[in-house]
């Protein structure tokens, strides 16, 4: 497959690549749809594991730009909400889910890396989460799930990048791997998930869900809808560029 989403099955996993390195795989519309439809297709093929990795250089960049100046506000907020539609259907999934990153992330990129329950990284891997500087709350509460409140105030509010190691020491990265390891870790997934019944694992998972779904969404299309959202967006990429 040529399009912004790569498939590929083996035995019970299904591994998902993104698959735009010119763009250092921004996440366009295109390709969120296209990973929405990824995530449902390997439920519906009842896989067990699903992995997401990144083509080239890194993981994710994040939201992509690259239109800005054609996108209404309206359309600038449907995207994030269907961005957020993703991050809930990977975190609400009955898969074990794995992200392996690698390179620079940024934003949403991030916060797809941090809806999978398993996520190993290269040395190399930065992140940084910088959607609060034109005021979007994407992502936030799990965030912060993860790392800890103090953790995620301390990161969010300057937006700082961090590195593989302090990743790791905050409990962000569930491991340091090298991507020439990143065979042996997808088939040590595929054997965990095996550990259980798909029934079995599905309904762990549900039990342990995080039941804030709708107030992340919620607190999303807020701050997504106060006006302003693409004046905002336009300085914050300004003054990115300086």
């Amino acid at each position: 497959m040529s399009g912004p989403v790569r498939i590929r099955r083996e035995g019970a996993a299904f591994h998902i690549g993104l698959n735009r390195p010119e763009k250092m795989n921004a996440l366009s519309a295109d390709m969120v749809e296209e990973l929405i439809a990824a995530v449902a297709h390997a439920q519906a093929c009842n896989a067990d594991v699903i992995v997401l990795e990144g083509e080239g250089r890194n993981f994710s960049a994040g939201f992509d730009f690259a239109d800005l100046d054609t996108q209404s506000e309206g359309d600038l907020l449907l995207r994030f909400v269907r961005i957020e539609t993703l991050l809930q259907a990977l975190r609400a999934s009955p898969c074990l889910t794995v992200a392996l990153a690698h390179g620079r992330n940024f934003g949403a990129g991030v916060d797809l890396f941090a809806a999978c329950r398993l996520r190993y990284a290269e040395q190399d891997a930065t992140f940084r989460m910088p959607g609060l500087k034109f005021g979007l709350v994407l992502g936030t509460r799990h965030f912060a799930s993860l790392v800890g409140s103090q953790a995620a105030r301390t990161l969010l509010e300057t937006a700082a990048t961090f590195d593989a190691e302090h990743a790791r020491e905050l409990g962000f990265v569930t491991a340091i791997a090298r991507r020439d390891g990143w065979e042996e870790l997808r088939a040590q997934a595929v054997a965990r998930a095996a550990e259980l019944p798909a029934g079995s694992r599905a309904a762990l998972y549900e039990t342990l869900a995080d039941r804030g779904a709708d107030e992340d969404l919620a607190r999303l299309v807020r701050s997504a809808a106060a006006p302003g959202l693409k004046a905002r967006i336009g300085a914050y990429l300004q003054a990115a560029r300086k």
